[in-house]
């Protein structure tokens, strides 16, 4: 399919406070996330219903044998697929997004949309203890990645994209619009801004509205409104927030071990042992299977023993560490937020022997425990007091989740030393992910929004009536044709100079008279401006000239860009 002609719309979403066209964008790429989710959960609730008795996710009704085989079965076809088709895409969800955001400008492929559908769609309806927010990110952030791509806008389009398809995927998985934004914004680390905060918004909510048109309106989760009545009850809200703590860091450590374990293991053997965990996990424990919101139901309306509780902690742990560790391409959101639900039952069931504790209230520390465990390990605590407070219906949960939250992630970082899971997992992989103020400034623009149009291509040797015509356009810069192109730039005003003092001669060389020459190097149209102060210091040049093929072997020059004019972006 051709690709429509949009010259115009590329300059003008060059420059940053371009909202209006990047308000349509935001919608855009939240539409197509919604669509893309929608097709996600159909095919995956779908197969799970063909082929669970009762409901989708009574995976305790099947045998052992089945159980154990299910998880192993689904790995080897996530094997066979991967080796087939990856080409060393072997990290996907949220941090392979965060990596394509570091180090590549937000690209990301179609080749790894597909497996994050296929893999994830596999691996939870196989009954891998993994998520589906995770995959839900990616193909968001894929999508709206693709979809700039494809009409070949400026690299700072395209990362805006992505993050209005990441905050798309956190709220259509959960119907919490609110959340999603703050996801984005809070997991991406970036910037606040008008232009960058309207389009993630109108991502978020036509995302959700997608969403909630094919599945409904109803919350993915029913939890019964409680108001604290006396300062005792903080005490198993503080004891939520440092056992969600401990629990996050003991979880981003087995993650982060079982990938350095599976790295000794070439990637078919390193997915067979991710199988074989879960055939085992789900024989002992079959309420791990899968993305567990049946149990998870349960959690937030029933009180469960305490030591069924303790068990069924450690072994969601265990499943999705090793599922998730050794490669499976599922979520670890959603297992983090199952994982916080039952420190929240726990803690409510201990502590009810110290303060009286009404049984009812049990779902309630158990939400608690969801967003504790939620900002902890991905060290994110407004998304995850966001995400409670919209599942809850019910600002009474600001206060004892705020306290909660910050507990955990407290705990997670300044007591245990963790990093957020994503991170974990990105250096894991041997990859990394900084922020950068300053750079994330410079990502904000690209060279087609900064760049100077008022320049003129000659040749290195023109004839006298040639200059003096030249000089009457008055072009701030010259750009100096050469055997190999575009070579050399330099200002106008110097050929001006030289006409004036020396008024003989029918021929002038431009690489001969008295000028500040700056050495050139190409840079496509697309390119941020962190894109282009690095081709500036790994090629060693002065000045960059800003082109895009039009046509098989001829590019389109559009402007000039000077090292002092890129940092003029950020300089006060």
């Amino acid at each position: 399919m051709p690709r429509p002609d949009l010259e115009w719309l590329r300059l003008r979403l060059s420059r940053p406070e371009s909202l209006l066209w990047y308000a349509l964008l935001g919608l855009a790429t939240g539409l197509a996330t919604g669509l893309l989710i929608v097709g996600f959960r159909l095919s995956v609730e779908g197969t799970q219903a063909l082929m669970l008795p009762v409901h989708g996710e009574n995976y305790e009704a099947l045998t052992l044998w089945l159980r154990f085989l299910l998880p192993l079965l689904g790995a080897l076809a996530i094997g066979l697929i991967f080796v087939r088709f990856a080409k060393g895409i072997h990290v996907l969800g949220v941090a392979r997004v965060m990596e394509r955001m570091e180090y590549h400008q937000g690209h990301l492929t179609l080749r790894g949309l597909v497996l994050q559908f296929l893999g994830a769609a596999i691996a939870i309806v196989s009954g891998h203890s993994v998520g589906r927010e995770g995959p839900h990110v990616y193909l968001g952030a894929a999508g709206g990645s693709l979809i700039g791509q494809w009409l070949s806008l400026p690299n700072n389009s395209i990362r805006t994209m992505v993050a209005c398809g990441t905050a798309g995927g956190i709220a259509a998985s959960f119907n919490t619009p609110l959340a999603g934004v703050i996801f984005a914004l809070e997991v991406l680390a970036l910037e606040y801004s008008i232009t960058g905060f309207i389009p993630i918004i109108l991502a978020a909510v036509s995302a959700n509205a997608v969403s909630v048109a094919a599945f409904g309106s109803a919350p993915v989760l029913r939890v019964p409104p409680f108001l604290l009545t006396s300062l005792s009850d903080l005490l198993p809200v503080i004891l939520v927030g440092l056992a969600a703590g401990a629990v996050s860091a003991a979880y981003i450590e087995a993650l982060q071990r079982c990938a350095r374990f599976g790295k000794r293991f070439a990637y078919p053997w390193r997915i067979a042992l991710a199988g074989l965990s879960a055939g085992i996990c789900g024989v002992l424990f079959p309420e791990v299977m899968g993305l567990g919101y049946d149990t998870l139901r349960d959690l937030l309306t029933v009180q469960v023993p305490w030591t069924f509780l303790a068990l069924l902690l450690t072994m969601k742990l265990i499943a999705t560490s090793t599922s998730v560790g050794f490669g499976i391409p599922g979520g670890t959101i959603g297992p983090a937020i199952f994982m916080g639900a039952v420190i929240g039952s726990l803690v409510a069931g201990l502590s009810g022997l110290l303060v009286p504790i009404d049984s009812a209230h049990t779902g309630y520390y158990a939400l608690l425990g969801m967003g504790a465990m939620m900002g902890a390990s991905l060290q994110a605590p407004l998304a995850a007091l966001t995400a409670i407070v919209e599942l809850a219906h019910s600002p009474g949960v600001i206060m004892p989740g705020m306290l909660a939250i910050i507990l955990a992630a407290l705990t997670t970082s300044q007591v245990f030393r963790r990093d957020s899971l994503f991170l974990s997992v990105l250096r894991a992989n041997g990859l990394d992910y900084r922020a950068n103020p300053v750079v994330g400034i410079l990502r904000r623009s690209a060279v087609g929004g900064v760049m100077n149009t008022n320049f003129r291509r000659q040749p290195a040797v023109i004839a006298r009536e040639a200059a003096e015509r030249l000089m009457e356009e008055g072009p701030d810069w010259i750009l100096i044709d050469t055997e190999d192109g575009p070579t050399l730039l330099m200002p106008g005003i110097a050929i001006a100079a030289y006409l004036a003092q020396e008024p003989e001669g029918e021929e002038i060389d431009l690489l001969a008279i008295p000028a500040d020459r700056l050495e050139l190097a190409p840079v496509h149209l697309q390119a941020t401006l962190q894109e282009a102060l690095d081709i500036l210091r790994s090629r060693g040049a002065d000045a960059l000239y800003v082109s895009r093929p039009i046509a098989p072997g001829i590019d389109h020059i559009y402007g000039v860009l000077t090292k002092g004019r890129i940092e003029s972006a950020y300089r006060y």
